[in-house]
């Protein structure tokens, strides 16, 4: 750490000789004093007249070496009544001869200066930024170590307890609050006090294997089913997963077919097509699966370039969003029972319910309210569940009773009953907004207000109106150019979303360069793709910045809002990567939220073990974050520039594998 400069200020002390009587001392006094008050006007003249005189002073100099007498008078300086004198007057003339050379000297030199090349000016400004950064990293290390030890110590590890808990969906505190109906299912923040830990994994806690075998293959020891419960688990559940050792692999079985191959295949017969290759050229590219069981639907579809999102409720063992998340698998907890989900109106071409235990009878509909809000004009909404089966449970009054409710209801929502076999039914939403205009009076839920109609829904209550409507992203999806056209939006397009197609360039050519909780464009997910990664990008927005999540949708990519002081609705060890540009400035930027650390330990507890975090920012929140990252949280972390001109730089971190060990 370099050490900060001392300068000091030398001073001068003169001393009178004293006289041999204390008489002639009071004979002089008067002509002393005389000449003191003329002598200090001439000192003030020579500190004005030259200033640089303090940067030759020698603090050895006899006071008689200024002129001054043994009967304490002094002599002029610049008098050249007495060789002293002149010699006196010729020192001072050479030291101030030496400073105009010295001034001609830093004058040249900054005329040269400014008449260097542009690659000259790169090579000095790169240098002064390397100083500038290393004076902030000094200032940081200098603030940590006079916060004293407890405010810089490592972050502790949380306790086993919290091995696979996800803050904020704690269904036994919920129902003694008094949640109820599921409710308790639902997320709600603010009633358990905030733990800055870092969350250790299990004890025989292995390296997920890389995609695709990942996918298909998980280790039993990294989530919280455990053997014996897959071995003592129902037939069905057997029949999707296999127990192999220390493995669990996944068949290419469904809940309700032999395979789901022919499942998918089923659901493309029934909205008119070959099969499910076809998907992408009906304008399905994205779908929504609720209650996803452990993801074998989407994993079947990630083939055929369909991006498939998971959501189902908190569990505590046995998760089907953790599982799903452990294949590798675009997966997060999510509920319908109270609240709407954190999707702008009119995000998806698919939602897809295979018996995933929602009650869509309920609530007056509601529920179906929900689903209608976020599927796009056009889109498709299936259901599969015994309670459609004619051959079975609707013999019952009460099963044909609810039966007939979805039915009726779905067509007051202007949805086409497309087909109907065995379990399964495919409806299509509307692509017509006349429908809505041309039902009964009082027959079905009414068209939301501006202010209920919000591209932004964080977790809000659920609306008993139809949502959508005022968006003027209404656009069918047979309307829509195909995947992966559909990625790169024409000036029209873009307009809707009020982003210039100049700075819609600009950030795709930046991130085709750069590929190395904000989303901005969707940019780095279109980036990976068009180097042909075979990954996906859960697109976080933040809600306290703009919210480009309806377009991010739009062009074909998934994503969600997320408010980063909070938890994100996930388990431990998600993500394999988490990158984030200007999230550090978005958030200094709204203070008394939440501190740096809250977000840094969020992102270690959805990150895997040996996982990665990418930030960009600016040098010194960059410089910041390292500090913290490295001496509190145990990660290692390097800075890396990006140009020798720009502000801003990457920190590039890697958290460390931490070992439980057993009890």
């Amino acid at each position: 750490m370099s050490r900060p400069l001392h300068r000091g200020v030398s001073g001068m002390r003169i001393s009178a000789n004293g006289h041999d009587s204390w008489d002639s001392e009071m004979k002089d006094r008067a002509e002393k004093e005389g000449f003191d008050k003329d002598h200090s006007v001439d000192q003030s003249y020579i500190a004005l007249r030259f200033p640089f005189r303090s940067l030759f002073h020698d603090n050895t100099i006899s006071p008689s070496k200024y002129g001054v007498s043994e009967n304490g008078f002094a002599s002029d300086p610049f008098s050249t009544g007495s060789p002293r004198s002149r010699h006196n007057f010729t020192m001072l003339f050479l030291k101030f001869s030496l400073v105009l050379i010295v001034i001609l000297a830093l004058t040249g030199s900054f005329w040269w200066a400014i008449s260097i090349s542009t690659s000259s000016r790169g090579h000095i400004y790169h240098g002064y930024r390397r100083l500038q950064e290393q004076l902030v990293s000094d200032l940081w290390d200098i603030g940590e170590i006079s916060l004293g030890s407890s405010k810089s110590k490592e972050v502790e590890f949380c306790s086993e307890e919290y091995e696979n808990y996800v803050p904020c969906f704690n269904d036994s505190l919920n129902l003694a609050l008094g949640y109820s109906k599921g409710e308790e299912f639902d997320r709600h923040c603010g009633h358990e006090l905030k733990q800055n830990c870092l969350v250790l994994p299990p004890v025989n806690y292995r390296i997920p294997l890389r995609w695709p075998t990942g996918r298909d293959v998980i280790w039993v020891a990294n989530v919280k089913i455990t053997g014996q419960e897959v071995l003592s688990s129902g037939s069905l559940t057997k029949r999707m997963m296999m127990l192999e050792e220390d493995q669990i692999s996944f068949r290419s079985a469904s809940l309700m077919f032999d395979g789901v191959e022919d499942y998918s295949h089923q659901i493309a017969e029934m909205i008119g097509l070959r099969n499910e290759s076809s998907f992408i050229q009906a304008g399905v590219r994205t779908i929504l699966d609720i209650g996803c069981g452990y993801g074998s639907f989407g994993a079947h579809l990630s083939s055929k370039q369909i991006l498939t999102m998971c959501i189902a409720n908190y569990e505590s063992s046995g998760s089907q969003v953790q599982l799903t998340l452990e294949r590798g698998l675009p997966a997060m907890i999510g509920s319908f029972t109270s609240k709407q989900l954190p999707y702008p109106s009119l995000s998806f071409d698919m939602l897809h319910c295979a018996r995933c235990g929602i009650d869509w009878d309920q609530k007056d509909g509601i529920l179906l309210i929900e689903v209608d809000r976020v599927l796009k004009p056009g889109g498709f909404f299936v259901w599969t569940s015994p309670l459609t089966n004619p051959q079975g449970f609707l013999r019952k009054k009460e099963n044909q009773k609810r039966w007939n409710f979805v039915r009726d209801f779905a067509e007051k929502l202007c949805w086409e009953l497309l087909s109907q076999q065995d379990e399964t039914v495919v409806w299509k939403k509307t692509s017509k907004a006349s429908c809505y205009s041309s039902r009964k009076s009082g027959s079905g839920p009414s068209i939301c207000g501006k202010g209920h109609d919000v591209e932004s829904p964080y977790y809000r209550p659920l609306q008993d109106c139809i949502g959508g409507m005022q968006s003027r992203r209404w656009i069918p999806i047979e309307q829509r150019r195909t995947w992966p056209t559909r990625a790169d939006l024409n000036k029209k397009e873009l307009a809707v979303y009020g982003v210039q197609a100049e700075e819609f360039a600009e950030d795709t050519e930046n991130w085709k360069t750069a590929v190395n909780m904000n989303a901005h464009f969707g940019g780095f997910n279109s980036a990976l793709l068009q180097k042909g990664k075979s990954a996906w990008v859960m697109n976080v927005v933040p809600t306290i910045g703009t919210n480009y999540l309806p377009m991010i949708l739009d062009r074909g990519f998934v994503g969600v809002l997320h408010d980063w002081c909070e938890v994100f609705p996930t388990y431990p060890r998600t993500y394999d990567l988490v990158h984030a540009e200007g999230l550090l400035s978005l958030e200094t930027g709204h203070q008394h939220r939440c501190s740096t650390l809250d977000i840094f330990t969020e992102i270690d507890r959805i990150l895997r073990p040996e996982g990665w975090v990418i930030i960009r920012d600016t040098a010194s929140l960059i410089e910041s974050a390292r500090a913290l990252t490295t001496t509190r949280l145990k990660w290692d972390a390097r800075v890396v520039e990006i140009e020798s001109n720009s502000d801003e730089r990457l920190l590039i971190c890697q958290k460390p594998f931490f070992k439980r060990q057993a009890s």
